[in-house]
């Protein structure tokens, strides 16, 4: 399995590290600088509202799916046509409830224009994702890879074409919209072609008995993405409520790096996901709540998997976070030009959330594979709730800083309770959150490029 793991990681971060810093650091730099803080303050607003009610598009169906063609592949041609059945009824709901809550939160037709394009973009980008999955639970970690970057690749093409050339003085964020959706639907479309291909896929399946028996088991992890994209993405509307697009754009500017940079955490919980739900199934794994969790053979695997990616992803973290504070001045001054010395303050303090996101995305995959939703919902509420109160305390006086103060005591506080839950439930020695040696080292990136050699 540790075999899989690795041949996953490589092709996943071989093909997001190739393009998507040129996408984050390049692309959205330039449009941003393009248009001006307000303007992308503005969007970014937005974007961050049609985020959040993007579980509306999936709920929780990407992760339960995942989750349920690595146990049961068999099952993969049934559930392909009546989830693609149910993703396009949920179309309906996503677009009827965002534009209800925009009417609620006084929005105007200058809003709701650019509203209708991003609900758009966060449906085609919804369906990518759960194609996605199928690639995930079937271990067919090439092709996730390829979908996972495709996207951003024809994005990088359109808007590097607008952005230099003789069109970037009259470039406005509504190009940068229209892009997305023409890469967005191109991904789209090829991705349900190689799946539909692979599973066997003849028709789209409309069956209500089906749709209610799926969406309750997938209804634990709704709630779950749900919560977690309120306190990951409410800070910028918060931000814009209360202070203006300005701040909003600013903040939005110094959480680009770290956004760049979580990426790679999330794209080792990608195979991570897989992984862990077949070493679970039918090990007992979800047992009792006194630590004694499943075989000894299948927690000394969940071991062994944890300690190959924690000291890794932790060494990553911690020496990136410190690094980029030591030189924020220039970073910000190189991406942002003569601007940049406003972004400095909230990306200080901002760049240290990728150490708690990424335990997050190390122990929050484990236990979402484990089954353990409802403890990782209260811990999302929890951590949503100190992340508005935070916000709202400090906002007023410190602006894009103090969101950002809220946003890294929230993302702690998330981390702290799953890695405590993870060790206690798996039994998790010591020894899997030390460093990784010199020798052990060796040994992996040995491993990783045999084991891709040999395919």
């Amino acid at each position: 399995m540790q075999k899989k793991l690795l041949s996953g990681l490589f092709w996943v971060l071989l093909a997001n590290l190739l393009v998507k810093p040129l996408w984050i650091l390049g692309v959205e730099v330039g449009v941003q600088n393009a248009v001006g803080n307000e303007a992308y303050g503005f969007y970014h607003a937005l974007f961050s509202f049609t985020y959040i009610f993007n579980i509306l598009l999936d709920l929780g169906l990407t992760n339960y799916n995942t989750r349920n063609i690595a146990q049961h592949p068999q099952l993969i041609t049934k559930h392909l046509s009546g989830i693609l059945g149910i993703k396009l009824c949920l179309l309906g709901l996503y677009v009827m409830v965002t534009f209800t809550v925009g009417l609620a939160m006084g929005y105007g037709s200058a809003e709701f224009r650019l509203l209708a394009l991003l609900t758009l973009c966060q449906f085609l980008n919804s369906l990518i994702l759960y194609l996605r999955s199928n690639f995930e639970g079937l271990l067919l970690f090439r092709w996730d890879s390829l979908f996972s970057v495709l996207d951003r690749l024809l994005m990088i093409v359109i808007c590097g074409c607008l952005l230099w050339s003789p069109m970037r003085e009259r470039f406005n964020i509504y190009w940068f919209v229209y892009a997305q959706l023409m890469a967005y639907g191109i991904t789209a479309v090829l991705a349900l072609c190689v799946i539909a291909r692979k599973a066997g896929l003849r028709r789209v399946r409309f069956d209500r008995r089906f749709f209610a028996v799926v969406l309750k088991q997938s209804a634990p992890f709704a709630l779950l993405v749900l919560l977690m994209a309120s306190y990951n993405r409410i800070d910028p509307i918060l931000l814009r409520s209360l202070v203006g697009d300005a701040d909003a754009g600013v903040y939005a500017g110094a959480f680009r790096l770290l956004d760049a940079l979580t990426m790679v955490a999330y794209l080792v919980s990608v195979p991570l996901l897989p992984v862990y739900a077949r070493l679970c199934k039918g090990e007992g794994v979800k047992g009792s709540e006194k630590g004694v969790k499943g075989s000894e053979r299948t927690n000394d695997e969940i071991t062994g998997i944890t300690r190959l990616v924690f000291a890794p992803m932790m060494l990553f973290a911690v020496g990136t976070a410190v690094a980029l504070c030591a030189v924020a001045e220039p970073t910000m001054g190189l991406l942002y030009h003569e601007r940049g010395s406003m972004y400095v303050p909230v990306f200080r303090v901002i760049i240290f959330g990728i150490i708690p996101i990424s335990l997050t995305y190390i122990f929050g995959t484990l236990l979402t594979a484990g089954g353990y939703l409802r403890q990782l919902n209260l811990f999302a509420a929890s951590s949503l709730a100190l992340n508005v109160v935070v916000n709202l305390l400090l906002i007023p006086r410190l602006g894009a800083t103090g969101s950002a103060w809220a946003s890294l005591t929230a993302q702690t506080f998330m981390a702290a309770a799953q890695v405590a839950l993870a060790v206690r439930l798996y039994g998790l020695p010591a020894r899997s959150f030390l460093p990784l040696g010199l020798s052990d080292t060796k040994r992996l990136v040995k491993s990783l490029i045999t084991n891709n050699n040999s395919q």
